[in-house]
């Protein structure tokens, strides 16, 4: 299974002109590592207002893009204020989108409902999806994080029993990224032990929902960095990473993607 090292880069950069210098620097330092990696994929995600000029600049490079988001109430148009919808990301330039982040869930109150909505909306309109699970400090400190995660997944299961997407299919079109919400940006990080044990059961719950699908890819993110990313890329179990403030830099990004290259190679 090849790793992925998606780079979320949340509401950065602050300009176009910020964008910009960090897709030179992404663009320059991918090339002297050697771009195309057989044993590695390289995406984005960029805030919709750069998303269609990120696409251009990457559109003959080996790095795909992701939206951070798309509306649940269409896939296509709609009077809803403020939204952009599954076809206008895929026209914008994105072939995947993230899902379910823990800041959405926060700030926005996402729901299950509201989750199965958009998976149905991405697929609809041809988009991967990265679906993010995690459990809270006092979830975790209560010993709750695999009910909490099974409660989470259980929109995977509501969406085989829809029309957006085959069993077969699954593992192409869906990626999770398990990342432990007191791990965010915080600089806390679980030992590579318990995180390969939680990979471990996310995949056995998808695959008890799809059992002729092949395994899914379970990617981890949560102060992941340079410093690390070999431990984590060590496991077996641990496919990749969803990397938030280290993408912003290219030589941080990039060293994420060599730990996982080298590992999985």
């Amino acid at each position: 299974m090849q790793a992925w090292v998606i780079g979320n880069w949340k509401q950065n950069p602050a300009t176009s002109k910020d964008v910009n210098t960090l897709l030179d620097n992404l663009l320059v330092a991918s090339e002297d590592r050697g771009a195309d990696n057989p044993y590695c994929h390289l995406m984005v995600a960029p805030s919709c207002v750069h998303l269609a000029a990120v696409s251009a600049r990457l559109q003959n490079a080996s790095i795909q893009v992701s939206a951070q988001n798309i509306s649940a109430h269409s896939a296509t148009v709609g009077a809803y204020t403020g939204d952009c919808s599954a076809q206008q990301v895929a026209d914008a330039g994105a072939s995947w989108t993230l899902l379910g982040h823990s800041e959405r869930r926060q700030y926005h109150h996402e729901s299950n409902d509201s989750l199965l909505a958009k998976l149905n909306c991405a697929f609809a309109q041809g988009l991967g999806v990265v679906l993010c699970i995690g459990e809270t400090q006092e979830e975790y400190d209560a010993k709750q994080t695999i009910s909490v995660l099974d409660e989470q997944l259980t929109v995977v299961e509501s969406l085989l029993q829809t029309d957006s997407v085959q069993t077969q299919a699954l593992a192409e079109r869906l990626i999770i990224a398990y990342e432990p919400v007191w791990a965010i940006g915080t600089g806390k990080v679980p030992t590579v032990s318990e995180v390969s044990a939680t990979h471990q059961h996310i995949k056995q719950q998808i695959a008890s929902f799809a059992p002729k699908s092949p395994e899914v890819t379970v990617l981890y993110g949560g102060s992941v960095n340079a410093d690390n990313a070999d431990s984590f890329a060590a496991s077996a179990m641990i496919d990749g990473a969803l990397v938030g403030g280290a993408s912003l830099k290219a030589d941080s990004f990039l060293a994420i993607a060599d730990a996982f290259s080298r590992a999985k190679g």
